[in-house]
């Protein structure tokens, strides 16, 4: 009820954030959001793809081959629905993904070459805070960079923060769910002060992409 309360009656302004390292198993998801949100908000390894096909150089980063249609596919369609993208406007760059490994800020057209982007930078911190307060709704699944491995969880945390204090304040509707986003959510000490948290990470995703789920005909029916 949440969740069709959330995609079906979404008070507008809406934004999304959709993280996670491949665009391939998420691209039911992104279409179908661009055609129902106002700003969606691309974090993660996802972004690597993004920021790649628009050009960008991205060092030794995550990404997937050979998606250049697919990335070309969801601008269309953002355009066409008038849905912002948000892609990151600085990375945070490390030469290995290691716990406490240095890292450095950089704007997103500067990436190292012998580096990986493993997070968000404080400009893009700052610009999704922006979107958050001009907008009534969220809906969050995927972390911004490599959370699990410090200092690259400053960004989802930073974020997942301010999403809960809106939240606290009235001011956003916060729905969030999948398994590495609720353990992202966990670790930045915010799952209770959040709208509602899905924590049946499958049927989530079913859900935001629009498929019907079986155990919701059955009760219709």
């Amino acid at each position: 009820l949440a969740l069709q309360k959330t995609l079906i009656n979404a008070k507008r302004p809406s934004v999304a954030i959709v993280g996670g390292s491949k665009i391939s198993t998420k691209i039911d998801l992104l279409q179908n959001l661009v055609k129902t949100v106002d700003h969606l908000i691309i974090g993660g390894g996802m972004a690597n793809t993004f920021l790649l096909e628009s050009n960008n150089e991205i060092g030794k980063s995550l990404y997937e081959k050979g998606k250049k249609s697919l990335v070309k596919t969801i601008i269309e369609q953002a355009r066409k629905f008038k849905c912002n993208i948000h892609l990151p406007l600085d990375i945070v760059c490390a030469a290995d993904l290691k716990e406490n490994e240095k890292a450095t800020v950089h704007d997103v057209k500067d990436c190292p070459s012998n580096k990986m982007i493993l997070d968000a930078g404080p400009k893009t911190i700052s610009n999704i805070k922006s979107v958050f307060k001009n907008c009534k709704t969220l809906i969050w699944n995927g972390p911004l960079g490599a959370f699990e491995t410090p200092p690259f969880n400053k960004a989802t945390n930073k974020v997942a923060i301010i999403a809960a204090e809106l939240t606290k304040a009235g001011k956003l509707k916060s729905i969030a769910g999948g398994g590495d986003t609720v353990s992202a959510l966990r670790s930045a000490i915010v799952l209770e002060d959040l709208t509602y948290i899905s924590y049946a990470g499958g049927a989530f995703l079913e859900w935001l992409e629009g498929k019907s789920l079986p155990g919701l005909i059955a009760l219709e029916t």
